[in-house]
């Protein structure tokens, strides 16, 4: 296993779990605890642990909420969803990044290529991206902060979204439906998603098999605009057959 996928682990159980010891990482990687620690140092200088004596903790945030959760949940699905669409990708591609836990994972493969221009209502994405050795380009896009999600939203995100024009918008959503398509239960969330769509190329949705056969309250757009959906199980047949007949792409992890 090579440095990069260990780490990638290493976050995971840490999410997931809350904390592991340099002990537990060791056996379990068949690896020496010089190495781990060394991993952890790492990972922390990244902000995806915090080193502790002895092992590492989950980061120390400064707003405990339900975006904390989610990123806790589900990582290894969120993971492999990431992992997937990062192959729907060219280097020095332009793409709009919406608010989620799963882009997040999303913004932490793209900081280990590097070379991409990113504009997001995301401050985590932004963060994950600019702080990265291997830089791309990230623009935050003002308006009206949410402590809780840390993102942008209101008008003024919408406005300054049009001010750019992106091959890929990367999108998370609330729920997937045959016959009502994509949608959010926050307006102003299915607004930023919905410009970000009008003002890119291609559309690449990133969606949890939990997403599936659910309807939500806001529309964010119609099966036929999106290009690519990656998930990380199969769609029900029904909806899966929508799908084909809507022109999508579907990626399965």
């Amino acid at each position: 296993m090579n440095n990069r996928k260990r780490r990638e682990i290493i976050v995971d159980l840490v999410r997931e779990h809350g904390e592991a010891s340099v002990e537990d990482l060791a056996e379990r990687f068949d690896a020496s605890r010089e190495t781990i620690r060394r991993d952890l140092a790492r990972l922390s200088d990244r902000g995806l642990v915090k080193k502790v004596h002895g092992g590492a903790v989950r980061p120390t945030l400064n707003i405990e909420g339900e975006f904390d959760k989610r990123m806790n949940e589900n990582v290894s699905a969120k993971r492999a969803v990431a992992s997937a669409a990062m192959r729907m990708l060219e280097p020095g591609d332009t793409m709009f990044i919406d608010t989620g836990s799963t882009t997040v994972f999303f913004a932490e493969q793209l900081a280990q290529v590097g070379g991409f221009t990113v504009a997001t209502n995301s401050a985590v994405v932004a963060a994950t991206l600019a702080g990265s050795e291997k830089r791309s380009r990230a623009f935050l896009l003002g308006g009206e902060f949410n402590a809780d999600d840390r993102q942008t939203v209101g008008e003024m995100t919408l406005s300054h979204i049009r001010s750019f024009r992106a091959r890929t918008a990367v999108l998370t959503v609330g729920a997937i439906h045959a016959t009502a398509g994509v949608m959010d239960y926050n307006i102003e969330e299915a607004q930023v998603a919905r410009t970000m769509i009008d003002q890119a190329e291609r559309v690449i949705v990133l969606a949890e098999s939990s997403k599936f056969d659910r309807t939500a309250m806001f529309t964010v757009c119609d099966l036929a605009e999106i290009d690519i959906l990656v998930c990380d199980a199969p769609p029900p047949e029904h909806l899966a057959r929508a799908m084909r007949d809507a022109g999508i792409e579907l990626i399965t992890a």
